[in-house]
């Protein structure tokens, strides 16, 4: 039975809301890599796997409206922070569950996004992170959109990270190889267009 054959119905949440801090403020999102803008890649990836797609940006919604269903925001000013997006989407999505990607993993693979819904499925009541070596990737996850009240209630307490709240909550890894080059962010310069520092 190949991975996709029952897939797991989710909303997909693609972050691209955060302040942009190591790109010297750019939106990071809208970024050209290989001549596209990071979001066209995680579109094309997403797009076939669900009829509510949903992106979370504070800045540039005209432009991200082509690529999603549904927009989000933050409700505060001051880029509070993922987990703010986060609650966004999981306020608006859809279904039982909320697929959840940041805009600057490019090489993420279906083949991933096919393993993560599978386990998801075994696992349905609890929060499922990528976990590769000794790191945990909280933002490369699937939440069951019934955690949140939850997650406003850690929320209204102070909780900003999703990583400690998602092990709150009883959160279970997808073990992937160490330095799985697939989890390589791209939230530099640098990173983003090593050597002359120009669009690939």
């Amino acid at each position: 039975m190949s991975l996709d054959s029952s897939p797991l119905l989710c909303s997909i949440l693609l972050l691209a809301g955060g302040r942009g801090q190591r790109m010297g403020g750019r939106d990071k999102g809208l970024l050209p890599w290989h001549g596209q803008p990071l979001i066209a890649h995680l579109h094309r990836l997403t797009r076939p796997l669900t009829d509510d797609l949903i992106i979370s940006c504070n800045r540039n919604r005209d432009i991200y409206a082509p690529y999603a269903d549904q927009l989000v925001s933050d409700d505060s000013a001051d880029f509070p922070g993922p987990l703010a997006g986060i609650r966004a989407g999981l306020a608006a999505a859809r279904h039982e569950h909320l697929l959840i990607l940041p805009c600057d993993v490019p090489h993420i693979d279906a083949h991933l996004l096919a393993e993560l819904r599978a386990t998801a499925q075994r696992n349905p009541l609890v929060p499922l992170m990528v976990r590769h070596g000794e790191f945990w990737e909280p933002l490369i996850c699937i939440i069951p959109t019934g955690l949140r009240n939850a997650v406003e209630r850690a929320w209204e307490t102070g909780e900003r990270s999703p990583r400690k709240l998602f092990m709150q909550l009883g959160g279970v890894g997808l073990e992937c190889p160490a330095n799985d080059p697939r989890f390589a962010n791209l939230n530099t310069p640098e990173l983003l267009h090593p050597g002359l520092g120009v669009s690939e």
